[in-house]
């Protein structure tokens, strides 16, 4: 198995549990429960295929159906070991983004993509699983919110190419850029870092 390959079943495992947490916090049925980790691991990296006209990853290779599958039994059978939910959920979330965002990078380079557009896809697959999960929960995706989300995935993914013109290795690259995106994100959190706001204190009352 390769790196990448490795990283994006990593990847699908993260945002699976991100998926499940999210239900179980939200209450929702097993069924319910299912569909939620289906999308939120595979929603992003299959917006990224449908836009580069490439084969649908999971489509072709039910390793990830599978994967989802056995992630949510065994988070669904575990919850009450992770006693901190919104702790828990925001670990396997940033997991999630970091790997993911490296994944779509790839991606975008084997299509043959400019830096700018790979960019842009491991942003919207670090992130659209995120966003339908969070809509489908009924709540306010993250990445619409002030907090720093996608630009953590921007810097990352933008370090990647960086990190190109060095003589380090690939898969170097990979581990480093991928901790770039965990780094910045876990950094915003703990100081209460975000974006600007255009919005004044009235507006905000």
């Amino acid at each position: 198995m390769n790196l990448i390959l490795l990283i994006d079943i990593l990847g699908t495992v993260a945002f699976a549990i991100s998926g499940v947490l999210t239900a179980i916090n939200k209450r929702l049925d097993p069924f319910g429960i299912l569909i939620i980790a289906f999308v939120a691991a595979i929603g992003g990296g299959t917006l990224r295929d449908i836009l580069i006209d490439a084969p649908i990853a999971w489509m072709r290779d039910l390793t990830y159906v599978y994967v989802i599958f056995g992630t949510t039994i065994l988070t669904v059978i575990f919850r009450k070991r992770l006693n901190y939910i919104r702790r828990s959920l925001f670990l396997f979330d940033t997991i999630g983004i970091a790997l993911y965002t490296i994944v779509g990078v790839e991606k975008g380079i084997a299509a043959g993509f400019s830096p700018i557009i790979c960019i842009s896809l491991g942003t919207i697959t670090a992130c659209f699983g995120g966003v339908i999960r969070d809509i489908l929960c009924n709540e306010i995706p993250i990445i619409f919110r002030k907090e720093i989300y996608a630009t953590a995935c921007i810097l990352g993914a933008s370090a990647y190419f960086l990190l190109l013109q060095t003589p380090l290795s690939t898969d170097i690259i990979v581990i480093i850029s991928g901790s770039i995106v965990m780094t910045v994100r876990l950094l915003a959190v703990y100081f209460n870092l975000s974006l600007p706001t255009i919005y004044t204190k009235e507006e905000l009352e």
